[in-house]
């Protein structure tokens, strides 16, 4: 991101024109979250400080000098919030404890779906003191390009010789740190005996015993000659995208619109400030400042309407049914007629056919073979409730889907944490349809990653045993789209193997464009998805499917039993 792409926005943005600033903290409050989440680690404090960060650089647009600057000068103004939460805790003597919660490096791996090395210096950084990830939360951005050298040392406040000094100090113990999170990860008796009684947060006690150990320990102190530097690692890492739930409740921190109405800038329309009553959806979605505060503008104009809210020409939807919805202004006794190229329009069918036919394990299709047109469905809204901000990633852990429209599971399959048999996520009190309709992700989780001589796939390998499915479960791709018309609740049943589940809403272009997408080994993309969808109520469900809700989620037959739909 360059500052100077941005003059003609950050102009508009200071004589007061709403949709530019619309666009620019849209377009800025991920890198702003990228810097202050690393530097804090994750901390609770992470939106309050973002929140202030944006606030003050929406406040000071015009004092703002020079608008090809704008990037040195948000990030500037980033570091000192850093800095000034900093001087706060310790004049207060306020503890940092974030026991249970995800810190950064944990959201990093999760999010960016980190591997190998790059996953290991993410973790390392919890390993460091605050002034090297500060400092590093900066670095990481230079050399992913989205800082410069200069801006960095702005930020910090130093000439760029001295940042010199300081990141080549911070790189080396970085590398201390890997060295840490490579050594966790052996099997060495003599380290477990020396982390005997250790609670598992890192701290600067612990790393000056681990690093010691490490030194005098050649097992420990193997695989440093094999580490790729890390400036080579983090080059293309994208930045962390936003949370979901990262919408007004958590960048106000619990302050209401009337609260922040009274630092309202002259000039701004009582539509804005209207805006910031309304209650934010956690899609991808570009947030905003107006009125002292902050309110996500989502990107669905067919959002289903909020609880007792009057219904908008934006949120018309009904709550779901599980009977498709009648065509505009049917007539009595007639049946419409469709023709190879149109989609059928959903009628109710005598023969109750949703749900008859239930996906069953298939073969890969050829790589090359292109997949065939997916029909289009109504693409209305998703709403997503219930879900951790980091995914699926526990047992026990669910998400409900409510609405009309598509959407996502991304399937994370760790067998270097953990292989061995999976159990499968579930989905439990189906509400009206749920269809299985495309696969994507660039590949089968079963097929060999690009460059393995021993036929490691993305289930497992040689090196770190594989992961099994249970008997006749059908082989999930990296992304798996579905299609809902009501509500259904998916449960992370993880037991044996380890496995991730990240879930979002999706849309019929979105879905195209990935199965579309040609096979690329450099970049990791095997083969073409696989459209599954008929466009009729005979289009397959999920296995693991049922409209009850049992005590145990994981109890689930494999063979669906979700026909006939309730009247």
């Amino acid at each position: 991101m360059d500052g100077r792409q941005w003059r003609s926005t950050i102009a508009a943005a200071r004589s007061g024109d709403r949709r530019a600033l619309d666009e620019l903290v849209e377009g800025w409050l991920p890198l702003v979250y990228n810097i202050v989440g690393r530097a804090l680690n994750g901390h609770a404090d992470v939106d309050d400080v973002v929140q202030e960060t944006m606030l003050r650089a929406v406040h000071g647009l015009g004092s703002l000098r020079d608008p090809d600057g704008f990037r040195s000068w948000l990030v500037a103004i980033a570091m000192r919030q850093i800095r000034e939460r900093a001087r706060r805790r310790t004049a207060d003597a306020l503890p940092d404890d974030t026991r249970g919660a995800p810190d950064f490096a944990e959201l990093t791996v999760l999010r960016l779906q980190l591997e190998g090395q790059r996953r290991e210096v993410a973790e390392a950084v919890r390993w460091l003191a605050d002034e090297d990830r500060e400092l590093l939360s900066l670095w990481w951005l230079e050399v992913a390009g989205d800082l410069t050298r200069r801006e960095l040392a702005a930020a910090v406040g130093i000439s760029r010789q001295h940042a010199a000094v300081r990141v080549q100090r911070m790189k080396t113990r970085l590398e201390t740190a890997r060295g840490i999170v490579r050594a966790l990860d052996a099997s060495c008796p003599e380290l477990r005996e020396v982390t005997d009684g250790w609670d598992g947060r890192p701290d600067s006690v612990w790393r000056k015993r681990l690093a010691r150990h490490i030194r005098g320990c050649a097992r420990c102190a193997g695989g440093r000659e094999d580490a790729v530097p890390a400036e080579r690692l983090l080059v293309g890492i994208a930045l962390v995208p936003l949370p979901v739930g990262f919408t007004l409740a958590t960048m106000l921190g619990g302050k209401t619109a009337a609260a922040t109405t009274a630092a309202a800038p002259v000039g701004w329309s009582a539509k804005v400030l209207g805006a910031l009553a309304k209650p934010a959806v956690a899609v991808t979605a570009g947030a905003t400042i107006a009125a002292g505060g902050a309110y996500v503008v989502t990107q669905a104009p067919d959002e289903p309407p909020p609880r007792a809210a009057p219904p908008t020409a934006a949120s018309t939807s009904r709550p779901p049914s599980s009977a498709p919805p009648p065509s505009p202004k049917p007539k009595p006794k007639t049946t419409p007629k469709t023709t190879p190229t149109q989609t059928p329009t959903p009628t109710r069918s005598p023969k109750q056919l949703y749900g008859t036919v239930v996906d069953t394990a298939d073969r890969a299709p050829a790589a090359t073979a292109r997949p065939a047109t997916l029909p289009r469905r109504a693409d209305g809204t998703v709403a997503l409730t219930g879900a951790p901000p980091t995914g699926l990633t526990h047992r026990g852990e669910q998400v409900t889907f409510t609405g009309r429209g598509y959407f996502r599971v991304r399937w994370q399959v760790l067998p270097g944490q953990r292989p061995g048999s999976l159990a499968m996520a579930t989905w439990t009190g189906l509400r009206g349809k749920l269809f299985h309709v495309a696969s994507g992700g660039g590949r089968r989780l079963d097929d060999v990653q690009p460059g393995s001589t021993d036929g490691t796939t993305w289930m497992g390998g040689p090196a770190t045993g594989s992961t099994v499915l249970p008997a006749g479960t059908q082989q999930m791709w990296q992304n798996e789209y579905f299609w809902l018309d009501g509500s259904v609740t998916l449960h992370q049943n993880e037991r044996g193997a380890d496995y991730n589940l990240f879930a979002q809403p999706s849309r019929w272009d979105q879905v195209t464009e990935d199965v579309a997408t040609a096979p690329d080994a450099g970049a990791g993309i095997v083969r073409y998805g696989l459209v599954r969808d008929t466009g009729e109520d005979t289009a397959p469900v999920p296995q693991y499917l049922t409209r009850a809700r049992p005590a145990d989620p994981a109890s689930v037959p494999q063979r669906s039993r979700v026909t006939p739909p309730p009247r």
